[in-house]
């Protein structure tokens, strides 16, 4: 395939949205293009504003998810959740409120909607926040594939998290399992009888942050959730900002037996897989205990797993110890999985 600095007339491809490499050069190349305010060119999830002595959020998310339903969620609890994570994630745990803006195609189930805006309503009470603004726009026959959400959010915080604070000596926690959305939603999609126990992992995260920001305080350094790209993505993004490297123990990763099965039978790499309900959190390694201990006490970290450390080494790259040797992660660069957040 042609690369876009070897194309007269590039095009944007689907690894453009995939979360990887692609991605985050053509925002760099286009998006960023002009733009000299730091906020913006930080390339966070979120962005954070000074507001006094507290600092405002503010977050925006799209989602395209094909089938709009499947187990364990649906494309309205994915939009809440969706942002209230990437919220979450620069330590913003107090979500204000959401807007919402609905693009519907002509012909798409009004039942069908309805079941969407309930699925948004449970989700923004799991999250204690509301929406409080939206719009709607409908679309011919063709024009759109179903259904496109497009959700953003801000809240307050007194404390600002970056994904570039890692320092050597950090360990790394995932809140839990981790390739379980990506992979349910591909079975639901193709029909593969795979489901079972396979389930997405969507859910709003704000209340499981403030447990580890409680108890970690200060010694939490950085935080990222795993979506497009997966874990491999969003460790690369975290080594590369903070300028560290990361060593990943491969036995330490905890999946969900259904998932593991999956990525066997699929083929797919389930680090490369999007998550939706996890986070990956930097903190000291004499805090890794006492955060482990509280998260795996709220009900969406029981399974919460101290997975990597964090060196002075090259940095940006991630290191996978497989046990026997150690081999470097690469991003792809391509979209294994497309309509899936």
């Amino acid at each position: 395939m042609k690369h876009d600095a070897d194309d007269p007339n590039p095009r944007v491809r689907l690894a453009h949205g995939a979360g990887g490499p692609a991605m985050r050069a053509l925002i760099e190349s286009v998006f960023l293009e002009g733009v000299t305010d730091p906020e913006a060119r930080a390339l966070g999830d979120s962005a954070v504003l000074p507001l006094g002595d507290r600092f405002l959020v503010v977050s925006t998310d799209a989602h395209v998810v094909m089938p709009p339903f499947f187990p364990g969620g649906d494309i309205g609890r994915l939009s809440v959740s969706g942002v209230v994570n990437d919220l979450a994630m620069a330590g913003c745990c107090d979500v204000i409120g959401l807007t919402s803006s609905v693009i519907v195609e002509e012909g798409f189930p009004i039942e069908a909607l309805r079941r969407i805006q309930r699925s948004m309503q449970v989700a923004c009470a799991e999250a204690g926040t509301r929406i409080v603004s939206g719009d709607t726009k409908v679309m011919q026959k063709g024009e759109i594939d179903g259904i496109a959400l497009s959700t953003s959010g801000f809240g307050l915080t007194d404390r600002v998290l970056r994904d570039s604070g890692l320092l050597a000596g950090d360990v790394v926690i995932t809140t839990g399992t981790l390739g379980d959305h990506g992979l349910a939603v591909l079975s639901a999609r193709h029909s593969l009888g795979l489901e079972g126990d396979l389930r997405s992992d969507v859910a709003p995260l704000n209340g499981l942050v403030r447990v580890a920001l409680d108890r970690a305080g200060s010694k939490l350094h950085a935080m990222k959730d795993p979506t497009r790209g997966g874990a491999t993505s969003a460790l690369t993004e975290m080594a590369e900002k903070s300028g560290v490297s990361i060593v990943l123990d491969e036995h330490a990763v905890p999946m969900s037996a259904a998932a593991r099965a999956a990525a066997e039978i699929l083929g797919i790499d389930p680090l490369s897989v999007a998550n939706e309900g996890k986070a990956l959190i930097g903190v000291e390694a004499s805090e890794a205990a006492a955060v482990l201990e509280a998260l795996r006490a709220h009900p969406l970290g029981v399974n919460a797993a101290c997975i990597a450390r964090v060196e002075a080494g090259q940095p940006g790259a991630v290191w996978l110890d497989t046990g026997f040797g150690t081999r470097r992660l690469v991003e792809r660069d391509d979209q294994p999985l497309p309509r899936i957040c």
